[in-house]
């Protein structure tokens, strides 16, 4: 099911259109504390770029620590976008995915 919900990388150079954007990291030896760090690098990246009329938004972002696995999600008009934010908060990931994000009905509830 997740398949559905991800696609391959897609880019899109309308800036008047954004995608939801979903990175992958895969970090062995992960800490909290890191990744709170690299978020809010990325956070202070995006905000810096956004600023500059570049349409990318950090949206979220969430820890596996025990998968050793941790993911980003952005709202941007580019994949370029999400890898340039990237480059300027200096944190690796492996790769960028367009994706679906939908809210849940629930909010807290069960699906």
């Amino acid at each position: 099911m997740a398949a559905a919900l991800v696609a391959s990388l897609a880019v899109d150079t309308d800036a008047s259109h954004t995608h939801t954007y979903l990175v992958e990291h895969y970090w062995p030896d992960a800490t909290a504390d890191a990744f709170r760090d690299a978020a809010d690098r990325l956070r202070a990246a995006a905000q810096a770029m956004a600023l500059a009329s570049q349409p990318i938004h950090f949206l979220h972002s969430t820890l596996v620590l025990e998968d050793e696995n941790a993911f980003c999600v952005f709202s941007a008009a580019s994949s370029s976008l999400v890898a340039e934010a990237y480059r300027r908060a200096d944190v690796p990931f492996e790769r960028i995915v367009d994706a679906l994000e939908l809210d849940s009905p629930n909010q807290g509830g069960a699906p």
